[in-house]
């Protein structure tokens, strides 16, 4: 009888052990992030300056943005621009950054704002990105990049799609209308450009 007993006890110990789930070889966190690139895709267009935060406020509000609007953000930074859309304008958002650094930045901050799920972000090249779903396009580049940029926005936007440039225009591409902001006690513009069919013939 104490044979039986024993060899019963160590098939329950053997049950218990193939129970037992096995641990994780990574937190589900780290699992679920993908892995990025340590250094840009290529040599950025444009130094890394971010936008003062009522700056961005202003970009938002001269767009119109809203709960239904997409907002692209092309070199977005540490995505403080897509950030505050969500968080405050109830929009979703799409952050592109040719540096993984200033992607995984933007990740951390729309984490802390508890907007991640809200948001996708994309280690790419602005000049490759798709960009058929934006409603609202945010830059904040240089006057040459902005030039280079144009027609794929004019090709690849839907007509009536907003587009907000932070200090840069687009040359014989008239804004629909500007704001003037205060930074360093210096003004500055906020351009607005809606597309359509016109902008396409430029």
């Amino acid at each position: 009888m104490l044979k039986v007993m024993a060899g019963l006890g160590a098939l329950c110990l053997q049950v218990a052990s193939c129970a037992r789930p096995s641990a994780p070889s990574q937190p589900p966190e780290a699992a679920s992030e993908p892995s990025a690139p340590a250094v840009p895709l290529r040599e950025p267009d444009v130094e890394y300056v971010p936008s003062p935060q009522h700056v961005v406020a202003e970009m938002l509000r001269l767009a119109s943005v809203g709960p239904k609007d997409v907002v692209y953000d092309l070199g977005c930074g540490d995505g403080r621009i897509v950030v505050t859309a969500v968080r405050d304008h109830g929009a979703r958002g799409v952050c592109i950054d040719i540096d993984p650094q200033r992607i995984r930045e933007a990740r951390q901050n729309a984490r802390a704002a508890g907007v991640e799920e809200l948001i996708v972000f994309k280690n790419q090249d602005l000049f490759e990105a798709d960009l058929a779903g934006a409603t609202v396009v945010t830059l904040f580049l240089w006057p040459e990049v902005n030039l280079r940029l144009r027609p794929k926005l004019v090709r690849e936007l839907e007509p009536g799609t907003r587009i907000v440039s932070y200090m840069h225009d687009m040359a014989e591409w008239k804004a629909e209308r500007t704001r003037t902001v205060i930074v360093d006690e210096e003004e500055e513009t906020v351009y607005l450009w809606i597309v359509n069919d016109e902008a396409r013939r430029l």
